[in-house]
């Protein structure tokens, strides 16, 4: 009895879970056909903007400085050197004295010159007296014709040996100029390559000193043959500006264009230019390689930070976020331009473009604007 008992109570509680797995969906709340679906997931990302902004086309190029005028002071006298009236390396103004050489022997030269002249005056006021007494006694019938014809010789003959005299002392005079050195325009001067005592000679090869103008200067440097037809074309419309800066320094000087070469290197296919800098604060030295930026024009683009451009098989193209969905715009780069893309084709300007998170993206992510951390 106890065992049929058992038998039946199994049986009603196999039943009672049958019925209970049947009807799991009622006392569940929907199971497994009311499962919610996931949420789309959505991406973080870095924003900017699309700007339209007047950008400058320009040339970057490696270039050196060179000095305007340069000038190696030699001696054309054979002499020794008296005294030397500058520092070395030192700033000279156009006229300062530099040197004093010996002129004591162009001394003696013009005190025999001078002596020579005064001798030949004395002679020509003689034979112009004569000439005058000679005249009045052809005129008495005193003396003959000859005498006169002879002492109007004499005399143009000593008024041309006077010239010749004044014109050797003149020279002296210019010999003796020689002894003075002058810086003749103003900038900075090497060290002095001979001292007092030593003795100079135009045939010397090693200068006196090199002056080198400091400001204004030149910068000269190459730019690709593409780059001339539009330098050109400004040229005639504007002043294309010249910036040239030190390397591992903040420091520039700015100028303009001053010469194009009027020939395009074969070999290279560059074209040198040369700009003018003003550089009063000598910030520019002569030899110095710079960098050089021609900036040629100014003009109205599209522009978006370089990170933002992407690239695949079919060109680039940028992630232009609107409504919170990002979507795959085509663009077309023109140049790029201190950490910018030019776009010439494919944005308007002040679209929202991505910056950041490109690689989890595809046509159509929904995105979300990245949260900035404190202090970024």
């Amino acid at each position: 009895m106890k065992k049929r008992n058992l038998v039946l109570t199994v049986a009603v509680l196999g039943i009672a879970a049958g019925a209970a797995y049947m009807t799991r969906a009622s006392w569940m709340g929907g199971g497994a056909a009311t499962v919610q679906t996931p949420r789309p997931r959505v991406i973080s990302v870095d924003l900017a903007k699309a700007e339209r902004k007047s950008v400058p086309v320009d040339v970057d190029a490696i270039g050196q400085v060179t000095p305007i005028s340069s000038v190696a002071l030699k001696s054309r006298l054979e002499t020794t050197i008296v005294s030397v009236h500058f520092e070395d390396g030192a700033k000279v103004n156009e006229g300062d004295l530099l040197f004093m050489l010996d002129a004591r022997q162009i001394d003696a030269q013009i005190e025999q010159a001078e002596g020579v002249l005064a001798r030949d005056q004395a002679q020509l006021e003689g034979a112009q007296r004569d000439l005058r007494r000679y005249t009045e006694l052809v005129g008495k019938g005193a003396t003959t014709q000859v005498n006169l014809d002879n002492a109007k010789t004499q005399s143009d003959v000593l008024i041309g040996t006077i010239k010749a005299d004044q014109f050797a002392l003149e020279n002296l005079r210019v010999q003796k100029s020689y002894t003075v050195i002058r810086a003749p325009f103003a900038g900075r001067i090497s060290a002095a390559n001979v001292k007092v005592g030593n003795f100079v000679r135009p045939a010397d090869t090693q200068p006196l000193a090199v002056i080198n103008q400091m400001a204004p200067v030149y910068v000269t440097f190459a730019i690709p043959q593409r780059a001339l037809v539009d330098l050109r074309d400004a040229m005639g419309k504007a002043d294309p500006k010249v910036i040239a800066t030190i390397p591992g320094h903040q420091r520039s000087e700015s100028g303009k264009v001053a010469m194009v070469e009027n020939a395009v290197d074969a070999t290279t296919g560059m074209v040198t230019v040369r700009g003018i800098m003003n550089n009063a604060s000598e910030t520019l030295w002569p030899g110095t390689i710079v960098q050089t930026k021609l900036i040629i024009r100014s003009e109205d683009a599209v522009v978006v930070p370089t990170v933002a451009v992407q690239r695949s098989q079919n060109g680039n193209f940028v992630f232009v976020v609107k409504d919170g969905v990002a979507k795959v715009q085509p663009v077309k780069v023109d140049r790029t331009f201190q950490g910018s893309s030019v776009i010439s084709d494919g944005l308007a300007g002040d679209e929202s473009v991505v910056v950041d998170g490109q690689l989890l993206l595809s046509e159509g992510s929904r995105v979300e604007l990245r949260a900035r951390k404190a202090g970024a």
